[in-house]
């Protein structure tokens, strides 16, 4: 697993296939037990198969990362993975992206975007 830190509050993390997959998700599991969350774009280029297992550790992370406030995009799914997430329902879950680079922007606007400010009160 590449790891990098594509700034100070987003990591870029290069997943590879099983069995090191199983060992990639377990390695951010552990990163976010030690509250050490960043948002995260997730690249799938070279995973091809997602087990029931790696799916319960990718709910786990999405979970880890959401009560953190911070985002996970899953970019560049091969067809027979994207294939699970339909069937699982999946999908509709979590945030998809075609690329590195608009998940990027995609996280990136997510960080950017400054409070809403309630003059009303």
């Amino acid at each position: 697993m590449s790891i990098e830190k594509w700034s100070e509050t987003i990591l870029v993390v290069e997943l590879q296939d099983d069995p090191a997959f199983t060992d990639d998700l377990n390695a951010l599991l552990d990163r976010a037990d030690k509250n050490d969350c960043l948002s995260t774009v997730l690249n799938f280029a070279a995973v091809n198969y997602i087990n029931s297992s790696n799916i319960a550790k990718l709910l786990k992370l999405r979970k880890q990362l959401l009560i953190a406030k911070q985002k996970m995009v899953l970019c560049e799914i091969s067809n027979n993975a994207w294939g699970i997430f339909l069937v699982t329902g999946l999908d509709k879950v979590f945030e998809f992206s075609d690329s590195v680079a608009t998940a990027l922007a995609s996280v990136q606007l997510a960080c950017e975007t400054p409070p809403v400010i309630n003059l009303e009160d």
